[in-house]
């Protein structure tokens, strides 16, 4: 498994521990050069949005992966942690509406949460 992969996988698991709403994963490999992954995901509340973006830091600095950046405050409607091969955002439910980065990242291959955490 790539070290992309695999903290997309570790991000993943962290945020499902906070309840991520619609949470997925694109692989852009094919179509960009600034990560191989996206992992996006929703919080219902500010507080919820900033518990995943906390753990999410946590379980990757716990596997040896530290943020090149991250953008976004504490009272931010979107967050970006930027890991090098995986990008995170972290969004509130109305502005992941409105970027709809699903849409603008169409031509990278969806991948399967399930088979994914089964790897």
């Amino acid at each position: 498994m790539s070290i992309g992969k695999e903290m997309a996988r570790t991000a993943c698991k962290a945020l499902d521990e906070k309840k991520a709403l619609d949470l997925k994963i694109i692989d852009i490999a094919e179509v960009s050069t600034i990560a191989d992954y996206f992992v996006i995901a929703s919080g219902s509340n500010q507080n919820q949005v900033q518990a995943m973006v906390d753990n999410v830091e946590e379980k990757l600095a716990k596997a040896g992966y530290e943020p090149k950046q991250i953008e976004g405050t504490r009272s931010s409607s979107w967050i970006l942690m930027d890991y090098g091969d995986l990008i995170v955002h972290v969004f509130d439910e109305e502005n992941r509406l409105f970027y709809d980065l699903e849409r603008i990242w169409r031509d990278g291959k969806e991948i399967d949460l399930e088979a994914l955490a089964e790897e």
